[in-house]
C-alpha cells in the first residue's frame, strides 16, 4: 500500500508535517493491536497515509481534521463504511459524547502538530474517563519529558500529569525523512494507558496548581516555590516553619506519590 503523493499544500500555520513513509504509518496502526468493536478518533489525518492501515479494523474510526483542503480529499479517496471525516478542531470534540454514543471508551492516535501537543494532552486527561489509550506522533524531547523520571532535566510538569493520569510507554523514533516537510527534529512514537483508576485520592485541582507553580521555580526549593501559591498568609507561614525535609527539596526530586502527599498535607492546611 503505498503513501498517496502529496496534494495538499502543507500550512505552516497549522503545524503540517504530513507522514510520507508507509512503513512507519504501518508500525503505528500495527502498534495499536486493533479490535473489531474498537472505536478510534485519528486527530489530523492530513493525507490519509495512517488512516489508510486503521480503517481495516475497528467498529467506526473517526478521522477529526482541521484543514478544509484535507478533509475534502479524505472524503473523495476514503470511502469505507465504517470512516468518518469530520471538519473540526480536536480541542473542540466532545469525547465524552463520542464516548456515550458508542457506549465504550474510546482510542485515540494522530501524528499532531508540535504546538499543540501540551493541549491536546490536557484535553485528554480532561476527559479519561471517555478514553481508553491514545498513540501519538510528537518531538522526540516532548516524549522524554512524558516518560522522564525523578531527578533527570526531562522530568517536569507533563512527566508529573501523563504519569499520574496514565502509564505511558515510548515505541519507537521517527526521523525527520518520513515526513513532508522534514522538521529540524525527530519525532517519538508515544502509547499512554490511562488509568483506570488514579494513584492517590487527591484534590486535583490543587495537585494541578502546585505542580506548575513548583515546577514553574524548579530551582527553588519546594519551600520557597510554594510561595507563589495563592495561599493565605498562615498557610505559608505554616510551609515555612514546617520541618518536614520534603520542603528542602527541589521539585525534580519529588515521585508522583510524593506530590499526592505534598498536595494532601497543604489540603490539611487549607481545611
Amino acid at each position: 500500500m503505498a503513501t498517496p503523493r502529496i496534494t495538499v499544500r502543507p500550512k505552516q500555520s497549522l503545524g503540517q508535517n504530513f507522514l510520507i513513509d508507509d512503513n512507519i504509518a504501518r508500525n503505528i496502526a500495527k502498534s495499536l493491536k486493533l479490535q473489531s468493536e474498537d472505536i478510534v478518533i485519528e486527530i489530523g489525518p492530513g493525507q490519509g497515509a495512517l488512516t489508510r492501515h486503521l480503517m481495516s479494523s475497528p467498529k467506526r474510526l473517526i478521522a477529526v481534521e482541521i484543514d478544509a483542503r484535507a478533509v475534502e480529499q479524505l472524503r473523495s479517496t476514503i470511502t469505507a463504511k465504517n470512516v468518518e471525516i469530520i471538519h473540526q478542531d480536536f480541542l473542540d470534540i466532545s469525547l465524552k459524547s463520542i464516548s456515550k454514543k458508542y457506549d465504550t471508551k474510546i482510542r485515540i492516535v494522530g501524528n499532531i502538530p508540535y504546538h499543540l501537543t501540551s493541549p491536546i494532552l490536557f484535553k485528554i486527561f480532561d476527559e479519561r474517563e471517555a478514553i481508553s489509550d491514545i498513540t501519538l506522533t510528537m518531538q522526540r524531547e516532548v516524549a522524554q519529558r512524558i516518560t522522564g523520571s525523578p531527578r533527570t532535566k526531562e522530568y517536569g510538569i507533563l512527566s508529573v500529569f501523563s504519569q499520574f493520569y496514565g502509564i505511558p510507554k515510548l515505541l519507537f523514533n521517527v526521523s525527520p525523512n518520513c515526513f513532508y516537510p522534514k522538521p529540524k527534529v525527530t519525532s517519538s512514537v508515544i502509547q499512554l494507558l490511562i488509568r483506570d483508576e488514579l494513584p492517590g485520592d487527591v484534590n486535583l485541582k490543587l495537585f494541578h496548581g502546585i505542580v506548575k507553580t513548583v515546577f514553574g521555580k524548579r530551582r527553588k526549593t519546594l519551600r520557597n516555590g510554594l510561595l507563589y501559591m495563592p495561599f493565605e498568609k498562615e498557610v505559608l507561614e505554616n510551609i515555612q516553619n514546617s520541618t518536614d525535609p520534603v520542603f528542602i527539596k527541589r521539585p525534580e526530586e519529588l515521585s508522583i506519590n510524593d506530590f499526592i502527599l505534598l498536595t494532601n498535607y497543604i489540603q490539611q492546611l487549607l481545611d
